[in-house]
């Protein structure tokens, strides 16, 4: 067996950009998101209010997932990449021009949250392009080899962005405010754009180019039921995604709970960054092909743990330390079921498998953040985020029973 190359991903020279362009765009995402949630908590002190952004975004986010993954597929990857990060680029600098000083001295409360609610579900189509032109982008800038690092690489630059953009939105809203803060998001977008020029364009290698719209779902849908590893992946982390939405009700913690303003709402939005980073270098020495299965179980099973420790602590170091594990375990999670999709989607399906990964997981974020915003509203805050915990802790159990194989799980021999 040939020694294993932490860095055998990063010797194409593309993937470095690609990198690069995806911590940009998720870091300004993530980043605009908590920006959204602390205004609009601000404007409406309602914890259904929070929810409700994640509702308004997933329901384009899921309409339109299934078509994007079928456009993407049949056409080329860099020239819809553009356009989809340009559509963020003008969603991106709407919010800035509604957040500034003169927005609040012409329009209420009620016009501004209307105006965000608006441009959070455009937000929703946008994203749905990402996650198919993404997944498809890295299998046609790496070797089959290299899918595994490349998934590791990729996984943990995503979620490290993911914690790190919230992190710096909270200092940032706490040091420059809400207008200046949307102008970082804004930024972040545009040089993403710039770095696209180092990204070449890409053959389309689906050989069923003008298949009817039709025909292309139903073939990417059966392919996904029919692929039992890849339906029992996605699944499994769909329901601890979801009930593990416990993280949007950290302005609800920080203000009401832990008693710790802003300045410590961004040291908790940074303890899951922490533990993302970790898992990023890692994760590129210690491949996770190996009993990938297990892993997979054991991570899922600690990351609900993690949000048990988080509800029922009320002390702020415990808290940053149960975000700590939160970033961890999810980090890990996240890598290996990207792994199995790499390694387990012909070329031609990579779109459409994308885009139910993205109704599956991606978009049970925002689910998910809804889900906690109505138990919290129905049961109060603590229980609700200790129930999202405890569902994930048994969709782990009900997973090993009904699928007792998938532990077994080894991907090593798919890249010899």
């Amino acid at each position: 067996m040939s020694k294993h190359d932490p860095y055998a991903a990063l010797r194409f020279k593309e993937f470095n950009f690609f990198l690069l362009i995806r911590f940009l765009l998720v870091l300004a995402w993530s980043m605009q998101f908590i920006i959204i949630e602390w205004e609009v908590y601000n404007l409406t002190k309602d914890p259904l209010s929070l929810g409700l952004i994640g509702l308004v975004e997933i329901i384009p986010a899921i309409s339109m997932s299934l078509f994007a993954g079928h456009i993407v597929d049949q056409n080329e990857k860099k020239k819809l990449f553009i356009l989809t990060i340009t559509a963020f680029l003008f969603v991106s600098f709407a919010f800035f021009s509604i957040t500034s000083n003169y927005a609040y001295l012409n329009y209420t409360s009620k016009q501004i949250l209307i105006s965000i609610y608006l441009l959070v579900f455009l937000g929703g189509f946008i994203r749905a392009f990402f996650g198919p032109i993404i997944f498809s982008l890295v299998a046609l800038i790496v070797s089959k080899k290299a899918y595994p690092n490349a998934a590791s690489w990729s996984s943990s630059t995503w979620q490290f962005a993911s914690v790190l953009g919230p992190a710096f939105a909270g200092f940032s809203i706490a040091w420059f405010g809400i207008h200046v803060s949307m102008g970082f998001v804004f930024l972040s977008v545009f040089f993403s754009m710039i770095l696209t020029l180092f990204i070449e364009k890409k053959p389309i290698l689906n050989p069923k180019i003008g298949e009817p719209i039709m025909d292309s779902l139903k073939a990417g849908l059966s392919f996904v039921f029919k692929t039992k590893l890849i339906l029992v992946a996605i699944t499994l982390d769909m329901v601890a995604v979801l009930f593990g939405g416990a993280i949007a009700l950290l302005p609800i913690f920080a203000q009401e709970i832990l008693n710790v303003g802003p300045e410590g709402f961004g040291m908790l939005r940074a303890a899951p960054a922490v533990g993302a980073l970790i898992i990023m270098f890692v994760s590129a020495y210690i491949p996770v092909t190996k009993n990938a299965g297990m892993k997979l179980l054991v991570a899922i099973f600690c990351f609900g743990i993690s949000i048990i420790i988080f509800g029922i602590s009320s002390m702020f170091y415990l808290s940053l330390f149960a975000l700590f594990l939160y970033g961890l375990t999810d980090g890990i999670s996240m890598i290996i079921r990207q792994t199995i999709l790499q390694l387990k989607t012909p070329d031609e399906f990579r779109g459409r498998v994308a885009s139910v990964n993205s109704i599956f997981i991606g978009s049970s974020n925002e689910l998910g953040a809804f889900e906690s915003g109505l138990t919290a509203k129905l049961m109060g805050t603590v229980p609700a985020v200790i129930f999202g915990g405890i569902m994930t802790l048994f969709s782990v159990g009900f997973t090993n029973l009904k699928f007792p194989d998938f532990k077994n799980l080894d991907l090593s021999d798919d890249i010899e």
